[in-house]
């Protein structure tokens, strides 16, 4: 079980995720934009073993926020999530700190078999 923080602006996209993942026996803290999820990194109250974001997000958006993540948490995983093409391609050039990217629309196996690979990067 893994402690995952979940950065997504769309409510529909959220409660599938957050759902899926708690149905795979994770614990899940949402955060309904980047800006709320790097509150959360800051503060450094909770431990968590993987950052799942939307890449497109108001406040802070995930390219930004898995920055500050890499920076203040670099053992943790970051999967990025995105249904926007150029939003893909912003996304390239950073592996060396990002576990995955999710294309959505993606399926509930699509989305466990990311997270599964993302967590054995640990």
């Amino acid at each position: 079980m893994a402690q995952v923080l979940l950065a997504e602006d769309d409510s529909a996209v959220r409660d599938f995720v957050r759902r899926a993942l708690e149905m795979s026996s994770h614990q899940v803290t949402v955060a309904h934009d980047g800006g709320e999820a790097g509150h959360l990194i800051t503060l450094g109250t909770h431990k968590f073993d993987l950052l799942v974001s939307d890449i497109k997000m108001p406040v802070m958006d995930g390219i930004t926020l898995a920055l500050m993540a890499a920076e203040k948490m670099p053992d943790m995983p970051i999967l990025l999530m995105t249904g926007y093409a150029d939003q893909r391609e912003r996304a390239y050039g950073l592996e060396a700190i990002i576990a995955g990217l999710l294309y959505k629309p993606f399926t509930l196996e699509d989305l466990v078999s990311a997270v599964d690979k993302a967590l054995k990067t640990l």
